[in-house]
């Protein structure tokens, strides 16, 4: 049997397309076709290489940015623009994909404004009052972690490639070998020997494939346990892994399967 783990964070193919738009600072109404589907194939490899079942609408968006970047390479005459009467601007292969994210943009911005009304109105009614020291500790912890998944997707293809691994990757985490949860005690164990803080690819001194995909789970745990915590000071620079806490419970370990 194989570990399986489903990532909250990945809401479907817009949402990492435009991750990638804000991340490399492109105009969404200019889009470089070459770059944007170069990052999102290399995204795409790296779910893969995790063993993450992407959705078909991920394979299908992957299909839909090499046809627009096709179109876009092929030339355009003068003649054929005067035969349908239409103007340079109005056959863009990329109009569609452009109109599409600038709605799901909009629906994401008025989504997220919702929230925060719900979370004002929230504040409005009248309660005894309560120990509020176990939230606000929670909060400050999640504002503490800068980067998102689509970041630790990204820092584990560069580590990948500087290890020169071969694709497609095939071999399945099998539970008779390396588990999730042996792998969290090793993580941590290499955080102490580094006095609580390490580069993200010191974790993955091995070059064997299921360990590395291991490790790779172990640590999304561990940050969704807010054990670790995971920092980077501007894009693309370099991911640290930091120890919240020197002293680990054994009860952060259960509900971990074997």
């Amino acid at each position: 049997m194989s570990y399986e783990v489903k990532l909250d964070a990945f809401e479907g193919p817009l949402d990492l397309l435009l991750h990638l738009i804000h991340r490399l600072e492109i105009d969404i109404y200019d889009i470089p076709m070459k770059q944007i589907t170069a990052q999102y194939m290399e995204h795409l490899r790296a779910m893969q290489v995790l063993e993450l079942n992407e959705a078909s609408e991920y394979l299908v968006m992957a299909a839909t940015l090499l046809e627009i970047k096709s179109k876009m390479l092929l030339p355009i005459h003068e003649g054929e623009l005067d035969d349908i009467e239409l103007d340079v601007d109005e056959v863009d292969p990329r109009d569609e994909l452009v109109a599409r994210l600038v709605e799901y943009r909009k629906f994401k911005e008025a989504a997220f404004q919702l929230k925060e009304r719900e979370q004002e109105r929230v504040q409005m009614y009248t309660r005894p009052p309560t120990d509020l020291s176990q939230y606000m500790e929670e909060e400050q912890l999640q504002l503490e972690l800068s980067v998102n998944v689509y970041d630790m997707v990204a820092a584990f293809q560069k580590m990948l490639k500087r290890k020169k691994m071969r694709a497609p990757l095939a071999t399945r985490v099998a539970k008779q070998g390396l588990t999730v949860k042996q792998q969290m005690r090793t993580v941590i164990d290499a955080l102490r020997t580094m006095q609580g803080r390490a580069e993200f690819h010191e974790l993955f001194p091995s070059d064997d494939r299921e360990t590395l995909v291991v490790t790779f789970l172990s640590l999304l745990e561990l940050m969704k346990r807010q054990i670790v915590s995971v920092e980077q000071q501007q894009n693309f620079e370099q991911l640290f892994v930091q120890l919240r806490e020197e002293d680990i419970d054994d009860e952060q370990f259960d509900n971990i399967d074997e």
